[in-house]
């Protein structure tokens, strides 16, 4: 290839995680894609993927949407969860509210089967182009005893386990993916319940105390998430 060839030493560099559960594709498009000089990685499950997405901190991340164990639209809301990594979907769901459904999850691109194979290294050089810069939350997040692990969803104070609500992890997760800045009440209230809570500061105040005593060892001088006065709260990162 040619050293001075922008587009070509892009690829050279870039790291493509593939998921998909047939191995046919997933052969075919490793052949394909080495070619143009990428390094391809491969998950045959949902869970595989998230877990090598962690591991391999791919630029681009190829997913069909029909795998065995968690459908794809699920596995990006869970990327989405930590990482701005681009996303491209390949499937053979082309129905318009299949492309809706992926793309609200957080899809940067949709491609359906069969497809050719300068499409989507067309599409693969596009992503690599409107990639933002990497300021992904790490999968887990860790301060003194309180440790968040984005990528299996679990909370463990001091080594044992803690059980939330969905509602309690929400509103964590967000605050480990803001760690260290302020997220506003009208912040918290939009991203958890949705738009036109803006009001219900009550809502909050119940859920962030009822997380306190679950994850602080004394609920009345929390050391992980802070009241920033008439403001929000904040969670400590050191």
């Amino acid at each position: 290839m040619d050293g001075n060839n922008p587009v070509a030493a892009q690829e050279i560099s870039a790291h493509i995680l593939l998921i998909d559960d047939e191995r046919a594709i997933r052969r075919m498009l490793r052949v394909a894609l080495s070619a143009h000089g990428y390094q391809v990685y491969e998950a045959a499950s949902g869970e595989e993927g998230l877990q090598s997405a962690a591991s391999q901190h791919p630029d681009v991340i190829i997913l069909d949407l029909g795998l065995p164990d968690l459908d794809g639209v699920e596995v990006t809301r869970r990327l989405r969860e930590w990482t701005q990594t681009p996303i491209i979907i390949l499937s053979v769901r082309g129905g318009e509210e299949d492309k809706i459904a992926a793309l609200d999850a957080g899809a940067d691109d949709y491609l359906t089967k069969p497809f050719g194979t300068g499409e989507l290294t067309a599409r693969i050089r596009t992503a690599l182009r409107h990639a933002q810069p990497s300021g992904d939350a790490q999968p887990i997040f860790q301060l003194a005893g309180l440790r968040v692990d984005l990528l299996r969803r679990t909370v463990t104070v001091d080594n044992k386990g803690v059980e939330l609500t969905p509602t309690e992890y929400e509103i964590l997760k967000l605050m480990v993916q803001h760690a260290g800045k302020v997220v506003t009440h009208n912040q918290l209230l939009r991203a958890v319940w949705g738009t036109g809570y803006e009001d219900e500061a009550h809502l909050l105040r119940v859920n962030i105390s009822n997380l306190r005593h679950k994850i602080e060892s004394d609920p009345a001088q929390p050391r992980y998430i802070l009241t920033e006065s008439g403001v929000g709260y904040r969670l400590k990162t050191g």
